[in-house]
């Protein structure tokens, strides 16, 4: 297996809490701006502008947006998602060590795949690909797969990727990759001596 490949979002990462600041922020109730933040995030994912994205949240929860504060919930938004689950990172840095080549495959907007890139975490990967910088593709679109596979220089048989959606894993599997379901760091260490990767 030449490539490990790791989502980020409840993976790498904890479920955001940054929804009560949000919605703080756009000075609209909680329970009107978590289910417009869910429902719109697919376009955001796909590469809509933060402008776009957030004055269609404010829109849905009754609450104006301009350019400087859908800048502001921007950045709350990509450093609600900066809580890391120190287990999955120690999985990582040990795959680093071991000379494993790791790359970072996440839905996220093109924000969001800038912070990310500044984290210390980010050393331990060879390549962080983010939806929102690919122009409208997604996973578990087929085209992603294809310029994840692009991008590494490997067949997609010498690639398998880790993601808490099963959806995802399918998406991936149809495309010819190795693909478990992440259910936590010692799951995912068990998958990986399955294949090979670790003892």
């Amino acid at each position: 297996m030449r490539w490990i490949v790791f989502d980020y979002g409840e993976v790498i990462s904890r479920r955001t809490r940054a929804l009560p600041r949000l919605a703080d922020m756009l000075g609209a109730p909680e329970a009107a701006v978590t289910p417009a933040y869910w429902a719109l995030r697919e376009r955001y994912d796909r590469g809509c502008t933060d402008l776009e994205y957030w004055q269609a949240v404010g829109q849905r929860a009754g609450a104006d947006v301009d350019l400087l504060l859908a800048a502001a919930l921007s950045e709350a938004d990509a450093a609600g998602w900066l809580d890391t689950d120190p287990a999955a990172l120690a999985l990582i840095a040990e795959l680093d060590r071991s000379g494993t080549s790791l790359c970072l495959l996440s839905n996220a907007p093109s924000t969001h795949g800038e912070v990310f890139r500044q984290q210390a975490w980010a050393r331990h990967f060879d390549h962080i690909m983010i939806s929102g910088d690919l122009g409208g593709i997604a996973k578990p679109d087929p085209a992603i797969w294809a310029s994840l596979t692009e991008m590494l220089e490997a067949p997609p048989s010498e690639c398998l990727f880790l993601d808490d959606r099963q959806v995802n894993v399918a998406g991936a599997r149809a495309a010819g990759l190795h693909a478990e379901l992440w259910t936590g760091a010692a799951d995912a260490r068990a998958q990986l001596a399955r294949y090979q990767v670790l003892s």
